[in-house]
């Protein structure tokens, strides 16, 4: 039975979720791995520019890979020609990708493998597995979404996360600095989780935004930082129309812009310092790899924002 009084919990709204007919589970590297299960791959092209962790599902499976390039508008580069047992993953880079990713499938058909977890807006291409992750747009600790047609054949265990969100607390009560210590430990918390159910707080977290609003947001951003970049940026990244991107890649000769961006309090990421280990070091991965910067866009900001991002790459004054 339903309990009744007592306490209060945190108040979220009760909408929702962006993907309510997805299969949701805990992590996007369980997503891969419900998907290499169930399809029973033996060998899957991974691109070279991509997170480590994709490797893990692989790893725990004994399915073989091979590593594909890249080229500088982010698309396939190589010349892959599956074999019955094999597929392809392909990301959505940063969400702007989905033209590529629908040419991709004509091309491959269902041996293509979609990894939306930089694309969160973008759409499943009907047939095509594909997996998104929550934490990369919104403020949860874990959770994932998956579109496949073939099922697992065994009972999940739902997750919990009560004990993941400290440092989402932390910087709402205390500041993004004082959680990052949090951040770091709670993703690496993240290696070696069996596949489960999304935990009922993340489903209720991701049942309580505003996606519209946030989907506005990032694309006004992008925009902003587009019309004031595009001519600087070695990287050709159109915004499609439906297109809602994850963040704004900037590319350029500037090695000291990543950190004069820290020092003035914007935080940005570097993906991915695996990279510098996997592809040759005259490579378009390796090039992107350090000195790609992906800059904020998403829906906690607007346009003063923004300008503050623009001024410090022109080291303007405020």
């Amino acid at each position: 039975m339903r309990s009744i009084g007592g306490y209060f919990e945190l108040e979220l709204a009760h909408g929702q979720s962006y993907h309510p007919n997805a299969i949701a589970l805990n992590t996007g590297r369980n997503c891969l791995e419900y998907v290499l299960r169930t399809r029973h791959y033996r060998h899957v092209y991974v691109p070279y520019y991509t997170c480590e962790v994709i490797l893990e599902p692989m790893q725990k499976l004994g399915v073989t890979w091979s590593f594909y390039g890249i080229d500088r508008n982010l698309e396939l580069a190589d010349d892959i020609r599956l074999q019955p047992d094999e597929a392809l993953l392909a990301t959505n880079y940063y969400g702007l990708k989905q033209a590529h990713m629908q040419a991709l499938a004509s091309r491959y058909g269902h041996r293509l493998i979609v990894d939306n977890t930089q694309a969160f807006y973008a759409p499943r291409i009907e047939g095509i597995d594909t997996f998104y992750t929550c934490r990369k747009f919104f403020g949860v600790a874990d959770g994932a979404y998956l579109y496949c047609d073939q099922p697992l054949g065994m009972e999940l265990e739902q997750d919990h996360s009560w004990d993941r969100m400290d440092y989402l607390l932390q910087r709402i009560d205390l500041s993004p600095q004082a959680g990052y210590a949090g951040f770091r430990e709670q993703s690496g918390r993240l290696v070696g989780q069996p596949i489960k159910r999304m935990s009922a707080l993340t489903e209720r977290i991701m049942a309580s935004i505003d996606y519209d609003h946030a989907a506005r947001c990032r694309r006004d951003n992008y925009g902003v930082l587009d019309a004031a970049l595009r001519s600087h940026n070695q990287i050709d990244v159109p915004l499609d129309a439906e297109a809602v991107p994850m963040v704004y890649p900037y590319l350029s000769n500037d090695t000291h812009l990543r950190q004069r961006l820290i020092d003035n309090k914007i935080y940005v990421a570097q993906y991915w310092p695996n990279v510098l280990q996997w592809a040759s070091s005259d490579s378009i991965e390796q090039h992107i790899t350090t000195r790609l910067v992906p800059l904020p866009i998403d829906q906690r900001y607007g346009s003063d924002e923004m300008t503050q991002i623009i001024r410090t790459i022109k080291s303007l004054p405020a």
